[in-house]
């Protein structure tokens, strides 16, 4: 699954990687008493009472196999024993270019339909399921059963571990992910706001906004607490005190995440050095990834590991085993280690074993989205943090733990927001790879 040899190209990776997929899905469709199955891409949604749609990532299963994540209204017919049957809509347009496939090799896989409409192909007789943003009226009028559970759940864990090909595009996805890091920084040290700085992010990464897998986090000073901070103000602030960038790149369907966090030349004393212990910490956690770990283990150990932190930098006068007890490190950290990362951002099955039965987060971590032992192919990310989120202070201020906490130095550190440091780790059979290059 993973020591992809780099001589190899990615036609011959993407080959092998479509061959395991038809294999498995005839296995599984077989397994299931099902004659096919038709994945259908989706479609982009209008604003209510408009004629603009929202921006647009296919269905995760169909890019499973077609790996392009703006093809729209699109069909794929898969049946043990038969070539995948793609039906592209191109509809005759002088108002948008009509959908395109690359000229690559892939395109052979498949018996492919361009198309003026978007109507489901007609299926054959037998028992076939329909998996998509579908109604249950259309799926009635094809015979088909519409997002069985069976189905959805099998073919969610056949992404669970990633093949070569797949980890290769994880991998370009970080190297284009990470220029545009390195360029944002620039923007950032230079004096720029943050929409300059998601400007300078776009342009080194080479990607339009639309086409990034999630909306990039740019959060200077205070707005670095804002854990999904979701707007870019256009005038640079007086003071720099941080920056936090948590921005992404999709190659081939397949998502970047990867989170940074920088001083800035106003910053107080006492920032850079919780940075560094922050990326240190996360290093720690990522030496210790290898097949069998619980995740939900680490993620207790970030907690442990916060609490030396806190205690070490002056933020709390207590032992690190009394500012977890306590609730300290949940209200600096409220949210999990990390996730699967693939096709999805937030990839599928984290929060199941691998027969489909629930693994529920802890009840004092319901934001830890992946709590399953980590198998060889793999790829997760690793994402300790640590904020002021005075919202998640302020009760333990007149609790029993308020005494534990040096106020003084948190307020002053109440204008730089928070921390965070993420990569996106492949899990080999003998420990870990790192995707993520260097700033």
């Amino acid at each position: 699954m993973t020591g992809v040899d780099t001589s190899s190209s990615i036609a011959t990776l993407q080959r092998d990687h479509l061959a395991a997929l038809q294999q498995t899905y005839n296995e599984i469709l077989t397994r299931l008493g099902l004659d096919g199955v038709l994945l259908y891409s989706g479609h982009p949604r209008r604003h209510f009472a408009d004629d603009q749609e929202a921006s647009f990532a296919a269905f995760g299963h169909f890019m499973h196999w077609i790996g392009q994540a703006d093809l729209a209204r699109s069909w794929l017919l898969i049946c043990p024993g038969q070539r995948p049957r793609l039906k592209v809509h191109a509809p005759d347009d002088f108002w948008h270019l009509p959908a395109r496939l690359p000229d690559e090799p892939w395109v052979a896989t498949f018996e492919i339909e361009m198309s003026r409409d978007d109507a489901p192909p007609a299926l054959p007789t037998g028992r076939f399921a329909v998996l998509g943003d579908v109604s249950a009226a259309l799926a009635d009028s094809l015979g088909a059963a519409c997002n069985p559970t069976d189905l959805l759940g099998a073919l969610d864990e056949g992404r669970v571990r990633k093949s070569d090909y797949e980890i290769a595009c994880l991998r370009d996805a970080n190297q284009q992910a990470m220029a545009g890091h390195r360029a944002a920084r620039r923007a950032f040290l230079e004096g720029g706001a943050e929409l300059d700085v998601q400007f300078a992010y776009l342009s080194a990464s080479r990607q339009r906004e639309t086409a990034l897998p999630y909306a990039s986090i740019v959060g200077l000073n205070a707005h670095a607490g804002v854990l999904h901070y979701q707007h870019y103000d256009n005038v640079a602030p007086a003071r720099r005190r941080s920056l936090l960038l948590d921005a992404g790149h999709r190659q081939r369907g397949y998502c970047a995440d990867i989170t940074r966090t920088w001083a800035g030349p106003d910053a107080d004393p006492a920032f850079a050095p919780l940075i560094e212990g922050v990326t240190a910490l996360q290093q720690r956690l990522i030496d210790a990834l290898a097949p069998g770990v619980d995740y939900v283990d680490l993620h207790q150990r970030m907690h442990q590991a916060l609490g030396a932190l806190l205690a070490d930098q002056g933020l709390v006068h207590c032992t690190p085993e009394a500012a977890v007890d306590q609730g300290i490190t949940r209200a600096f950290c409220p949210h999990g280690l990390g996730h699967s990362l693939g096709l999805q951002v937030h990839d599928v099955a984290g929060r199941v074993d691998g027969a489909g039965r629930p693994l529920p987060p802890p009840d004092r971590d319901p934001a830890l989205r992946l709590t399953r032992k980590l198998e060889a192919g793999m790829v997760v990310t690793m994402e300790p943090g640590l904020y002021v989120i005075f919202m998640l202070l302020a009760p333990l201020k007149e609790g029993a733990a308020g005494g534990d906490i040096d106020w003084r130095l948190v307020e002053g550190l109440a204008d730089h927001g928070g921390i965070r440091i993420e990569d996106n780790l492949v899990i080999t059979p003998s420990g870990h790879d790192t995707l993520t290059p260097p700033v």
